[in-house]
């Protein structure tokens, strides 16, 4: 497929983030790869290609274990990003082997199924908690009184971070992930390397504190965590707590309100779910599948690949359209449709291969338990106003859900 200039593809239409997925559907019935020129990438929208090129080695998170910038035909960051990237770049998220394996190998003895499986009760608590308060007040904003407070008191519970820290995490969150959209603004890069310096020295103080005095915590784990002579460095643990509680919350907040908008919108899946408790599994992985809270995955080209007789140079970026895969008719019947009773349901929404989700176990108890308390505790629960959409694309939420019963 050759570059194209006239794709109906505008991330920065409000119309096309409102709804992309019409555009996806013409995107995937033109070709397999589509060069955008706008973001200098190339478009991946059908599920089997995205599958693929999630696990494929020739592409990666970073080049720069294998190519300097230079090398790779690619121009350093601005010296004033430095911040941001020395946080970003650290994490497991954005990197590859061997330091991907030997972190991930590490934050995975602390971050075990039996920790994970040890916060249901937590979880289900505080939802339970959030939820009566919502009822209390005959409605509210459902982002800001349950979406958002569940997943960020859950990883900042499991971190170790004291509830009187936790105000600044949030916003500190989502100045740091503006950077995650396409062609972000310097005004967006200076918001999220001020974030970066602030969230740094906050966590360099705290873990400073647990070397100290450890505790049943992430943090303290973290700081324990050794396999074959490796610990992680004191910028490996900074870097893993902050994409913990950003991947932690970020997705499952949007997955929230994306869902019960869904909801809304298809009130005879709405009436099934609120008379059979039974389709509360698989309504979790209709949800994060219908309207996928994280659009775009990127990844260099290392090694040149070709996608449907089309060359792919190394030094290329490819932009995996997450939801647009979630969407793809040759492997879910009729993508359109809102199904909670969905059987197979392969979605990609936590990714896969070697960058598949670490907390999506967590992720589903925490949907599960809001979606769950909310059917129990608010059973007429309705949409008081038309929602707002966010004006980003890559990371995919509303600006607020307003409800009543």
């Amino acid at each position: 497929m050759a570059a194209r200039s006239d794709l109906a593809f505008d991330p920065w239409d409000p119309a096309f983030v409102a709804d992309p997925y019409p555009a996806y559907t013409e995107l995937r019935d033109r070709g397999r790869v589509h060069y955008y020129e706008p973001s200098d990438q190339w478009l991946v929208p059908h599920h089997a290609d995205v599958s693929a090129l999630l696990r494929d080695r020739r592409l990666g998170r970073t080049y720069q274990h294998r190519f300097t910038h230079e090398d790779f035909g690619r121009t350093a960051p601005p010296a004033e990003h430095e911040p941001f990237h020395v946080l970003n770049d650290h994490g497991m998220l954005d990197l590859e082997p061997p330091d991907h394996t030997r972190i991930r190998r590490l934050v995975s003895k602390a971050f075990t199924p039996r920790t994970v499986e040890g916060l249901r009760p937590y979880v289900h608590k505080l939802a339970n908690e959030l939820v009566a308060g919502l009822v209390a007040d005959c409605g509210g904003d459902l982002l800001t009184v349950v979406a958002e407070p569940l997943p960020v008191a859950v990883i900042a519970e499991m971190l170790g971070i004291p509830e009187s820290d936790r105000a600044p995490l949030r916003p500190w969150s989502a100045d740091i992930c503006g950077m995650y959209e396409l062609n972000p603004s310097e005004e967006t890069a200076a918001r999220a390397v001020r974030a970066s310096v602030e969230f740094t020295e906050y966590l360099r103080e705290l873990i400073a504190a647990r070397r100290k005095e450890p505790g049943d915590d992430l943090i303290s784990a973290l700081i324990a965590a050794y396999d074959e002579g490796d610990r992680l460095s004191e910028q490996e643990m900074i870097s893993t707590c902050v994409l913990l509680l950003n991947a932690g919350h970020e997705a499952t907040v949007n997955a929230t309100v994306n869902g019960w908008w869904a909801l809304f919108r298809n009130p005879g899946q709405l009436a099934a779910l609120r008379s059979d408790r039974g389709l509360l599994s698989t309504a979790v992985e209709e949800l994060m599948r219908y309207d996928t809270p994280l659009q775009l995955f990127e990844r260099w080209v290392l090694d040149e690949i070709e996608i449907d007789g089309t060359v792919i140079p190394r030094g290329s970026e490819v932009a995996l359209l997450f939801g647009s895969a979630n969407h793809d008719p040759a492997v879910f019947a009729r993508p359109e449709r809102l199904d909670l009773a969905r059987p197979e349901n392969p979605h990609i929404s936590f990714s896969a291969g070697i960058h598949y989700c670490i907390g999506a176990p967590l992720a589903r108890i925490e949907l599960a338990a809001s979606l769950g308390a909310l059917l129990d505790r608010a059973p007429d629960l309705r949409l008081a106003a038309e929602p707002e959409r966010k004006p980003n694309f890559v990371i995919r939420g509303l600006k607020e859900l307003l409800v009543e019963l």
